[in-house]
């Protein structure tokens, strides 16, 4: 069976000022394949950054309207980092991300996850923002911990992993990971099923309590069945989020002119 033709995208999560595009230029140059064509797709709201935009491969802008994501895969492409606007709703991105993907023909390989350290651990209004993010996530990698309290660090890891969360954690030392890579390798181990290609089935009785595939079987009654809903997707009658997140960009300085 001949290769896939279809390119590999990354999404890339995280506040704006994280140190995003540094870890992006660390991972295009150490991090894909010989032959490998690498392209950045940039948020259209992220300010411009003279350091680092000019190492970026493919640099492209796409843009956020009305709630769609308006862009199109490089031709040539076969790896593409698409990276999320830092001072927007990333779940309002998220659900806009999979539909045009879709259209587009990519493939995703993963979503990545910047933490802020010093950003999270200043403003703990923050952390639901951040388990929305790494609740997508199949890496959270950790930027700006100069000066941030080891025991913050272990006690956010362990908020984390004490729930069983699948996704990688590692740390981006001077804009670098010590393993490109593992960190590329387009294996899934993020906790949301959002993306599947097959999707979970919800199995509930007439009283609308969930039930496993066990119970299912040996239940008389009426069984209803429909596909896993991601909580951060879902919305009350009045058509509002459930899970509502803090403004990002509330805590961020105004963005360089």
């Amino acid at each position: 069976m001949p290769p896939s033709t279809q390119p590999l995208v990354y999404l890339i999560l995280g506040a704006a000022g994280s140190g995003r595009r540094e870890v992006l230029a660390d991972l295009a140059e150490g991090g894909l394949g010989e032959g490998a064509q690498a392209a950045v797709l940039l948020a259209e709201g992220e300010a411009a950054d003279t350091k680092f935009d000019g190492k970026l491969p493919g640099l492209a802008r796409w843009v956020w309207r009305d709630g769609f994501i308006f862009a199109t895969l490089p031709p040539g492409a076969s790896h593409v980092f698409l990276v999320a606007n830092g001072r927007a709703n990333p779940v309002d991105q998220i659900e806009a991300f999979k539909p045009w993907l879709e259209t587009q023909g990519g493939e995703l390989a993963r979503v990545l996850c910047v933490v802020n350290c010093q950003l999270a651990e200043h403003h703990p209004p923050l952390l639901p923002w951040f388990e929305a993010c790494i609740h997508f996530a199949d890496v959270v990698l950790f930027t700006h911990r100069a000066g941030v309290a080891n025991k913050w660090l272990s006690s956010f890891l362990a908020h984390f992993q004490g729930q069983f969360f699948p996704c990688l954690f590692e740390s981006v030392k001077t804009g670098r990971v010590k393993n490109p890579a593992l960190v590329l390798d387009p294996q899934a181990r993020r906790m949301s099923h959002l993306f599947e290609k097959e999707p979970e089935w919800i199995f509930t009785d007439a009283d609308g309590k969930e039930m496993d595939e066990q119970d299912e079987a040996d239940d008389e009654d009426e069984v209803s069945v429909a596909p896993e809903e991601d909580p951060y997707l879902i919305r009350d009658a009045a058509g509002r989020r459930v899970k509502i997140l803090p403004e990002i960009a509330k805590y961020l300085p105004p963005p360089s002119a």
